[in-house]
């Protein structure tokens, strides 16, 4: 690793000199012994002891910043590693790790910028063009990425990662054949690595191999970082149940729950008595599913169970294909009473009503792809006889208070306390709008017409190039031609709706 000098001494201090620089040799050492074993605290306190003495030691600034970002304190490593490169600007590895993690702190153009500036130094560093296809990959420049990770597999040919990431730029441009490739390049080196398996088995589901790819899905659990399903005890093998107790639970999004909840009946034909654990908001509305006898909270108190399984995993338990999707909706259901109070406070609106929403949850790895601003509903609210009803809750519906009249949106959403709630507004209007996200799934299993905007890379279980969903019969997939572009998807909307005769439209909900 190169260090840059702190300055020149005087040829009479050159034993002090001498002194010091075997002083910093074993701190280093030290130091490094204490990465070497793991032990990041002691690496950590190591490196700023070296610092305290010499602050313009460069290798200990870019050990101490690479201490920081395995620690996941990005903030920190970025400061780290802009002091090391002020005093040693010649350090690819370290343009590398700071372009990382200016990567994971939403920094692309940025992270692009010092990925460049590895390569300038050492235009054959792997990693650099690695990382650089990783950003590029982020902002949706497939082509570009997909160079750069070519041009790192002819530097490193037999890197697993590699071949890994260019499967997922293959998979993004919807190249399937290719991705499967690379992913089956990258397993031939390393048949184990669970990221690549779980890649694949996305792959699977996307193309419509459900079979195979549910098969797979349990590959998840053995990524680095991932959550283990919260329940143990024993795995039910689809057995009789005999009316014993089965706990069905998953870790994943509220959207992966309310498409898997569709296999509750299944499992209680079995001869069991389901219960669910979920998030509260869904707690309600899951029980409405036939064969649900009872959900609760998963961070309370876990009643008594006698066997349990993942939501996710039952599609494989019960060899799910694509013709053999329990596609029967609805399978939950609004509460009548609800959805009478509803009709009420909606009644004296004419026109066709469409709720809509527009962001996801922000903290979801994909949503910047996926969701989109509350101003593209422009061109749907110009339509002659269209009404707008948002049913955004929580973040994004601050994006109200900023249309200034420009159209109108009627907020029921933040009348709302759980899906069940939403159920009901659901029920008395006419068309749901969405992007990728719970609000989808819930309208699609309530047999709601569901229109749903999916950015150029979608979820796999959209799968490619068509316009319905095996899972929902009710819903319309609109897709991005190009990444990034929700004009063309909104402008497909608004033809869409304006192909009905304002006269044909119902002047009420269908649950009105």
């Amino acid at each position: 690793m190169a260090i840059s000098a702190s300055g020149s001494l005087v040829d009479a201090d050159a034993p002090a000199q001498a002194g010091r620089k075997q002083s910093s040799r074993d701190a280093h050492a030290a130091a490094k012994a204490f990465l070497q074993t793991g032990d990041l605290r002691r690496a950590e306190d190591a490196y700023c002891s070296i610092l305290v003495r010499d602050p313009e030691d460069a290798q200990a600034w870019y050990l101490l910043a690479w201490v920081c970002q395995s620690s996941k304190r990005l903030d920190e490593a970025v400061d780290h590693y802009r002091q090391s490169l002020r005093f040693d600007s010649d350090n690819p590895p370290a343009w590398n790790n700071l372009a990382a993690a200016l990567q994971q702190l939403d920094q692309p153009e940025e992270a692009e910028r010092c990925c460049r500036e590895a390569l300038r130094i050492e235009p054959a560093y792997a990693d650099a063009h690695n990382n650089l296809g990783n950003t590029l990959h982020n902002r949706g420049r497939y082509s570009e990425a997909l160079a750069c990770y070519e041009r790192a597999l002819e530097l490193e040919p037999n890197r697993d990662d590699i071949h890994h990431n260019l499967g997922n730029t293959h998979r993004a441009e919807g190249r399937l054949a290719e991705s499967l490739a690379c992913y089956e390049s990258a397993l031939r080196l390393s048949p184990e690595h669970a990221r690549v398996n779980f890649s694949r088995a996305m792959l699977y589901l996307q193309s419509g191999d459900l079979r195979r790819g549910f098969a797979e899905v349990r590959w998840q659990y053995k990524c680095e970082g991932a959550i283990e399903p919260f329940f143990s005890g024993p795995c039910w093998d689809g057995s009789p149940l005999d009316g014993r107790t089965i706990l069905l639970h998953d870790h994943q999004g509220m959207g992966d729950m309310l498409q898997f909840i569709r296999y509750a009946p299944k499992v209680a034909a079995r001869g069991g008595r389901v219960v669910v654990a979920c998030s509260r908001p869904l707690a309600r509305i899951l029980k409405t599913c036939s064969g649900v006898a009872d959900t609760f909270f998963r961070f309370n108190e876990t009643p008594a169970y006698d066997s349990q399984r993942v939501l996710m995993s039952l599609p494989d338990l019960f060899g799910t294909t694509l013709d053999t999707i329990p596609a029967t909706v609805p399978y939950l259901a609004a509460d009548p009473a609800d959805v009478a109070r509803r009709g009420e406070e909606l009644g004296g609106d004419s026109g066709f009503k469409i709720g809509i929403a527009w962001q996801g949850n922000p903290g979801h790895n994909k949503d910047r792809e996926r969701s989109f601003p509350l101003d593209l509903y422009e061109g749907l609210s110009r339509v002659p006889g269209v009404r707008l009803y948002s049913l955004q809750k929580g973040v994004g519906a601050e994006q109200l208070g900023g249309l200034n009249g420009r159209f109108d949106v009627t907020d029921l959403g933040s009348g709302t306390s759980d899906f069940l709630d939403t159920a009901a507004l659901i029920a008395n209007l006419d068309l749901v709008i969405a992007p990728d996200t719970a609000l989808a799934h819930l309208a699609g299993a309530l047999g709601a017409p569901v229109w749903v905007a999916l950015p150029y890379a979608p979820d796999w279980r959209w799968m490619l190039g068509r316009e319905d969903s095996p899972w929902y019969p009710s819903m319309r997939l609109f897709r991005q031609p190009k990444w990034g572009d929700w004009s063309t998807v909104f402008e497909r909307m608004r033809e869409a709706a304006s192909e009905r005769p304002a006269a044909a439209w119902p002047s009420s909900g269908r649950g009105a």
